[in-house]
């Protein structure tokens, strides 16, 4: 494989970030148990990026909702779900 074909192909490449993409029914699960029990702002998935590590990073970019306020805004919500065990949240990011 070529250099340029290696850099131009992040979902093969351990450690690269995979474009934004479609979600599909495994990373909507992985979302719903990261975020069970979080509460006072509901989150909406709409894309995800992710990158294989020692499991695997998700980044998805969310709709989000304030629930009292109905405040609304864009957020990037990190999780990791390790080789074995629960997904869990590592971050919330308003953008």
């Amino acid at each position: 494989m070529s250099n340029n074909a290696l850099i131009n192909n992040t979902e093969t490449l351990l450690g690269g970030w995979t474009l934004y993409h479609t979600l599909t029914p495994e990373d909507l699960q992985i979302f719903k148990q990261a975020m069970n029990g979080l509460l006072g702002v509901k989150y909406n998935p709409i894309t995800v990026s992710t990158q294989i590590v020692a499991g695997t990073n998700y980044r998805f970019k969310c709709n989000a909702t304030v629930i009292l306020s109905e405040l609304d805004y864009e957020a990037l919500v990190e999780i990791y779900k390790p080789l074995s065990g629960n997904a869990v949240l590592t971050g919330i990011t308003p953008i």
